[in-house]
Parts: structure tokens; C-alpha cells; sequence
């Protein structure tokens, strides 16, 4: 499997955001309810938000094929904001892959220490890549309460 890395245009807009819904709808089933996931996906609306995040941050995609199968964003130069494996690519390393890259463009723009707020689904994986627990932090978006955990890891 040849996976190719790219940053993101305004072009991959609409596959990042399906790629996204059917993450969360998918692989997070397990550890967030149907209301969670609805208030989580729901996230795609925000058109301007997404459009910011590609302009304005480091934004990694992985291709396979020319299909994205993963992404990951880098904001500040130290705050993962993004961080989606598509549903049907999942542990096959991309996410290993996304994660190294992130990490070393942290270093290149001198960073110490990379973070970011964790879902319950990634929570595992990102403790395997020596992040750590902050705090288990409970937010309410749309009167429905969605567990994640700031987590950090020094680079």
C-alpha cells in the first residue's frame, strides 16, 4: 500500500469533510451514543470554520490511490485540531504516519511540546505515542455533553 502525503487545498474541502462524518459515525460508535454523534458531526456545517483550518493551518493529508484516507492538522504550530483515520483505513499506520509528520513539522517550527483534545475512541492510541492526560474534560455543544481529554506530549 502506497501512501502519498500532501497539505490540503480548498479542493479537498468536501472528501476531508465525508471522510470526517464517517469517522465519527463509524469507528467512535462504540464509545459515544447516537445524540453525541450527531452533535459531533454536525461540526461539518460550519463551513467557515473548515475553510479557516485549511488556510490558516498545517494541514497533512494522506492519499492512497487519490483517495484522502486520513488527515491531521497542526495549529499554532503545536495544537493537533484535526485528527481523522477514514473508516475503512483503519489500523493500517496511516494514523502512526500522520502523527510522525505532525510532530516533526511541531519540531521544525520549534515547538517543545505538541497537544490536543482526544476523543475516548483515539485516547488509546495516543497514549501508545507517549501523550499524556491532562484533564478529562466534558463539554456541552448543543445541550449534549461529549467527553475528550486534553492530552500533551513533549517533543
Amino acid at each position: 500500500m502506497d501512501i502519498n502525503f500532501r497539505k490540503a487545498t480548498i479542493s479537498d474541502l468536501k472528501e476531508m469533510q465525508e471522510l470526517y462524518i464517517g469517522t465519527i459515525q463509524e469507528v467512535c460508535k462504540n464509545d459515544y451514543n447516537l445524540a453525541q454523534i450527531e452533535v459531533w458531526s454536525s461540526g461539518v456545517q460550519n463551513t467557515e470554520r473548515w475553510l479557516d483550518v485549511i488556510n490558516t493551518q498545517f494541514v497533512l493529508l494522506a492519499v492512497i490511490e487519490n483517495k484522502i484516507t486520513g488527515f491531521g492538522t497542526l495549529k499554532d504550530a503545536n495544537y493537533i485540531d484535526f485528527f481523522y483515520v477514514h473508516k475503512d483505513f483503519q489500523k493500517q499506520g496511516i494514523a502512526n504516519k500522520i502523527l510522525t509528520k505532525l510532530e516533526l513539522e511541531a519540531k521544525n517550527q520549534h515547538s517543545k511540546i505538541i497537544n490536543s483534545d482526544i476523543s475516548i475512541t483515539a485516547k488509546p492510541f495516543f497514549e501508545k505515542k507517549d501523550f499524556i492526560v491532562k484533564a478529562e474534560q466534558r463539554n456541552i455543544r448543543l445541550g449534549v455533553e461529549l467527553i475528550n481529554y486534553k492530552m500533551e506530549k513533549k517533543l
